[in-house]
């Protein structure tokens, strides 16, 4: 099912619980968000934040400023009566202490925290079904984290469908000397079949230290149109169409692979879920403007699925 959409929101007011989880390494921080009014049993969404050091509430410490995405879609949720968790991922912000050291850290650690986030609210007698949502690479984290935990849906939002390395080809693509893209391909051909490579040349070290290999392994070996294909839930896939870091091609390929789905293009909304023509200086500009609410669209796209979930 193909969605082009339009129009409201509600407005009530939501209130916040800071909840932690406790992992052998350390205690992961997050923020229940919840509607005005705990009528029944709310469905309850767990929320992934994408890449890098990403907070629960969609900031990147790297991003002067704030664009608050993830806060704004999980109020505008709880308006809608769907409670919400989102999280620091381990390693980032208040989770901090729980981070492993890099050479340490693989991409199954934030699945397996994802997946024992959806335990712990599946195991709460306040909710009915427990859904996820997970944001740009968090699409692949909860992909596999809502197939391993049982979870009742899935929302990917601007989820890419490649996998890890073949995205890093493309970015990598026409932009280094041809000396070093062969190193380059060397070493991501290495890292594809399981391989460290301890010769890495000084100007490829930021990307293929030798701390974060291990980590590039682990991450390789998930493609996101097979993992979303083996979902046996409903799934939406939300995409927007000024999304300067995440085309809509991926979004329909990942629709290609799962034919069952939904997808939702959201007019005019970019990879942190505001309104925003496709002009650097504006994108740029969104991302440290918190004054910007998130689409309504897509509150709305993905409200109306979640109220379906059984």
């Amino acid at each position: 099912m193909l969605l082009f959409l339009a129009a409201g929101m509600a407005s009530a007011q939501t209130s916040e619980e800071h909840i932690n989880l406790d992992t052998p390494t350390g205690r992961i921080a997050g923020t229940l968000q919840l509607p005005a009014a705990l009528e029944g049993k709310p469905r309850v969404a767990l929320i992934i934040a994408g890449s890098g050091p990403t907070d629960r509430d969609g900031n990147n410490p790297l991003i002067p400023g704030r664009n608050d995405s993830l806060r704004m879609l999980a109020v505008a949720l709880a308006e809608e009566g769907i409670a919400t968790l989102r999280y620091d991922k381990r390693g980032v912000a208040a989770s901090l202490p729980a981070g492993p050291t890099e050479s340490e850290l693989r991409f199954e650690n934030y699945v397996e925290d994802a997946a024992a986030w959806v335990a712990r609210l599946k195991a709460d007698p306040r909710f009915g079904p427990v859904a996820v949502i997970g944001h740009s690479e968090g699409s692949l984290i909860g992909m596999l984290a809502a197939q391993q935990a049982g979870a009742a849906a899935f929302v990917s939002i601007a989820g890419i469908a490649d996998g890890p390395s073949a995205v890093l080809r493309k970015q990598l693509a026409g932009k280094l000397p041809p000396e070093l893209d062969k190193e380059s391909e060397r070493i991501l051909a290495s890292l594809e079949k399981g391989t460290t490579v301890d010769q890495v040349p000084p100007a490829l070290l930021t990307l293929y230290r030798p701390s974060v290999q291990p980590y590039m392994i682990s991450w390789f070996k998930y493609v996101p149109s097979e993992r979303i294909a083996a979902l046996t839930m409903p799934v939406l896939i939300v995409q927007g169409n000024t999304d300067i870091q995440v085309a809509v091609a991926q979004a329909n390929a990942l629709y290609r692979a799962k034919p069952d789905a939904t997808l939702a293009i959201i007019p005019g909304m970019n990879h942190i879920f505001k309104h925003v023509r496709a002009d650097p200086a504006l994108q740029a500009a969104a991302y440290s403007d918190p004054s910007l609410p998130v689409s309504p669209l897509l509150v709305k796209a993905v409200g109306d699925f979640l109220k379906k979930v059984d």
